[in-house]
């Protein structure tokens, strides 16, 4: 039983720590939890600033809901850094569910979304708790710009394109990989769930502020679709998006693939230790601290309908360090407050675009949106 009101589960990660990082500017007292305590000790005294400061406790626990449970109880949110989630999620969040705390990630796995739709969204409403996974920059920076354009009246269409500099983390790499193996990545068409062709590859979209053209990818369809399939505006969703850097976004599609070819006759156990494999050899160690300038984040969303478009840019840094924020913030609020929605709900959804647009911008994150508006 924890005596803090927020558990960070993962938190001796790359996104991990930097959620702890500010839940001490906030000052909400947290438990740092993870399968080692000597990895999680080491990781708040090493990579955690002003982590003498902070009210936290570390905890090592096992990865199985009666543990997870024991662990939860006493808290009241549960921000959960542990992924792939499809594989490591569900007995993170029916313990978070068993003790009545609210619940957050930082994944944008679409399959995991609707998982939780499917499976956890009544629950959690029932009991007047918040299910709120994808809170994280790839996802929440890009539905703010999306949320912005929606307030233009009319519009029913949304085109998003999300962009970053730097390179995945380990456990991003490993996603990449399994969401590839997984299944189907949608968009929304005409409010029904259409998927991606699997045999696409790179698409070039034209980004604000550069010449040249950058390379996409549906990254599992992300977030979006499911969201604004919730919401009666939109009928129209598709989302893309990379990282700047042009030669690593030309390597993915032939990593996936070489790695699909690979592990396609493979038993599913077979087949984890095999893309575990891929993945560490993509990426096997943390990235360094964010620069802010080089780790650049770019959310453009083109809003259209039968008589008006709307286009919204934000320009951002420090893609993880925003991760970190939004997540504490969504802490620091659920403790004061209920949020707007309970059950799946997105970050804006639960809090409100422009409260957290207000976030970032607080701490120097996003530049103020740039709306332009035709009708």
């Amino acid at each position: 039983m924890t005596s803090k009101p927020v558990v960070v589960y993962g938190a001796s990660g790359y996104t991990g720590r930097l959620v702890c990082e500010f839940l001490r500017q906030y000052n909400v007292p947290f438990t740092a939890a993870g399968r080692n305590a000597d990895t999680l000790n080491e990781s708040m005294n090493s990579h955690v600033p002003g982590i003498e400061t902070a009210d936290y406790e570390v905890v090592a626990v096992e990865h199985t809901v009666d543990a997870l449970t024991d662990l939860f109880r006493g808290s009241s949110v549960v921000l959960n850094t542990v992924g792939p989630f499809m594989k490591l999620g569900d007995p993170v969040v029916e313990a978070a569910l068993a003790v009545g705390a609210h619940y957050t990630d930082t994944t944008g796995e679409q399959d995991w979304i609707i998982h939780l739709d499917e499976t956890f969204d009544e629950r959690y409403a029932a009991a007047g708790l918040l299910l709120a996974p994808g809170i994280a920059q790839m996802y929440t920076t890009g539905e703010i710009a999306a949320q912005i354009a929606l307030e233009t009246p009319g519009l029913d269409t949304l085109d998003i394109a999300v962009f970053w500099g730097g390179s995945p983390t380990i456990a991003s790499t490993r996603t990449i990989l399994v969401n590839a193996a997984g299944g189907s990545a949608y968009h929304l068409e005409e409010n029904q769930y259409v998927p991606f062709d699997p045999a696409q590859g790179l698409v070039p979209l034209v980004v604000p502020g550069q010449h040249e053209l950058a390379q996409s990818l549906p990254w599992g369809g992300t977030s979006h679709p499911v969201w604004f399939k919730r919401d009666p505006r939109v009928s129209t969703c598709k989302a893309q998006g990379g990282v700047f850097n042009a030669a690593l976004m030309h390597g993915v599609p032939v990593i996936v693939a070489d790695a699909l070819e690979a592990t396609k006759d493979m038993t599913p156990d077979e087949r984890d230790a095999a893309l575990d494999a891929v993945a560490a050899q993509v990426m096997n160690s943390m990235p360094p601290r964010e620069n802010p300038r080089l780790n650049k984040s770019l959310d453009s969303v083109h809003a259209s309908g039968p008589l008006g478009r709307a286009h919204v840019v934000i320009h951002g840094n420090s893609n993880y360090q925003q991760t970190g924020l939004l997540q504490a913030y969504a802490a620091y609020s659920l403790l004061q407050q209920p949020p707007r929605r309970v059950g799946l709900a997105s970050g804006c959804q639960a809090f409100g675009h422009r409260e957290l647009e207000g976030v970032l911008r607080s701490f120097g994150f996003i530049a103020p949106p740039i709306v332009t508006v035709h009708q």
